[in-house]
C-alpha cells in the first residue's frame, strides 16, 4: 500500500476542472523536494521538439497531456488495478530544455533523469518529440544495454538527415544502438508503416537483429499473438517501453507531426500495453502528441489514457 500523500486528488473532493493540473492530479514533487526520495514512479514532462524535421508542436505536449490527465481516476476499469495504491507516484515536473541547442537540451534531460534514477524512481515520460527517448535512455541504460518494446509508425533508425544531421526524431534508436544503450536483439518495433525514402533504416534493423513487425503483420496476427512474440523477444531482462502516439491510426490520434494511415484503433492502442504485464520495465515514454494538430484534444486524452495503462503495468512491479 502506497503512502496516502501520493494519492491523486479525487473528483469527489475537487472538480476536475479546478485546481492546478498535474499529471493525473498527483502531488508535485520536483527534485529537491523533501519527499523526492519517497517517490517510486515519477511522471516527467519533456517539453521539447528540437528534433522535429517537419511539423513542430510536441514541445506543447506535456502541458496538454497534464490537462487531459485530470480525467484519469483511481482504478483500471477492466483488471481492477489501483496504481496509486500500488506505488508512490508523483509529478516530478518538467525538464527545462534549451530550445536553441539540441546537445545542451539532451544533457539537461539526462542529468534530470540521472537524479531521478539515483533516488530509485522509475520514470514515465511525456514528450516531446521522439528524440527525447535518446537522452532518457542515456540515463536508464548507463549501466548496460536494455531491451525495448517500441510502438510506432516509424523505426526511428535513420542514420542522419540533411547530409549529416545526426540528432533528429528519426534517428534516436540508431544512436541508442551505436552508443550501446539498446541491445538490438532485444528490440521489437511494432506497427511500422507509411511511405519511405529508401530501405536504409530497415537494412540497419535486419543487420543488427532488430525485429520489425509491420502493420500488415500486426493486423493479420492480432494483438495477443504479436505481443506474445514481443514478450519473448525482450524476455525477463530490463526493458524500456517507447510509445509514439502516431502508432495509432490518425482517425483516433490526429494530433501528431507525422501521421500514417492504417494503424490500430484506440482500443488496440491500450490492449498492446496491457499485454506488457510481467515484463521487467525500467522506464517508459509517450511521445509526439502535438497540440497544434489536436483541435479536439482527443489525441492528448488518448495519450494520457495510454500513460495510465503504462502506469498500471509499471506499478504492478512494486
Amino acid at each position: 500500500m502506497s503512502d496516502t500523500y501520493f494519492h491523486p486528488v479525487s473528483g469527489f473532493d475537487l472538480p476536475r476542472f479546478a485546481g492546478v493540473p498535474t499529471f493525473m492530479r498527483l502531488p508535485y514533487v520536483p527534485p529537491g523536494h523533501e519527499r523526492f526520495s519517497d517517490v517510486q514512479i515519477g511522471l516527467i514532462g519533456v517539453p521539447w521538439d528540437s528534433g522535429t524535421t517537419n511539423r513542430p508542436g510536441p514541445r506543447h505536449g506535456p502541458r496538454q497531456l497534464r490537462d487531459a490527465s485530470t480525467m484519469m481516476r483511481a482504478q483500471h476499469q477492466f483488471n481492477g488495478t489501483r496504481p496509486f495504491e500500488a506505488a508512490n507516484c508523483a509529478d516530478l515536473g518538467d525538464v527545462g530544455p534549451n530550445p536553441a541547442d539540441i546537445m545542451d537540451s539532451m544533457d539537461r534531460i539526462t542529468t534530470f533523469y540521472n537524479e531521478a534514477l539515483a533516488a530509485g524512481i522509475m520514470p514515465l515520460t511525456a514528450g516531446g518529440d521522439h528524440l527525447t527517448s535518446l537522452p532518457v535512455l542515456r540515463a536508464v541504460a548507463k549501466n548496460g544495454p536494455v531491451g525495448m518494446v517500441h510502438f510506432d509508425s516509424h523505426t526511428d533508425l535513420m542514420h542522419s538527415y540533411f547530409g549529416g544531421t545526426m540528432y533528429t526524431h528519426g534517428t534516436p534508436f540508431r544512436r541508442a544502438v551505436e552508443e550501446g544503450l539498446l541491445d538490438p536483439k532485444r528490440v521489437v518495433q511494432i506497427g511500422i508503416r507509411g511511405t519511405m525514402y529508401d530501405e536504409e533504416d530497415r537494412d540497419f534493423a535486419k543487420a543488427n537483429g532488430i525485429r520489425l513487425i509491420l502493420i500488415e503483420e500486426f493486423h493479420a496476427r492480432g494483438v495477443e499473438d504479436v505481443m506474445a512474440e514481443a514478450r519473448e523477444i525482450v524476455g525477463d531482462k530490463e526493458t524500456y517501453v517507447s510509445y509514439d502516439i502516431d502508432f495509432v491510426d490518425p482517425t483516433f490520434a490526429p494530433g501528431t507531426g507525422t501521421p500514417e494511415i492504417g494503424g490500430p484503433n484506440s482500443f488496440q492502442a491500450v490492449q498492446v500495453v496491457r499485454e506488457l504485464a510481467g515484463l521487467n520495465i525500467v522506464g517508459a515514454d509517450m511521445v509526439e502528441v502535438s497540440p497544434p494538430f489536436d483541435q479536439s484534444g482527443g489525441t492528448a486524452f488518448l495519450g494520457v489514457s495510454i500513460m495510465f495503462e503504462l502506469l498500471c503495468v509499471m506499478s504492478a512491479q512494486m
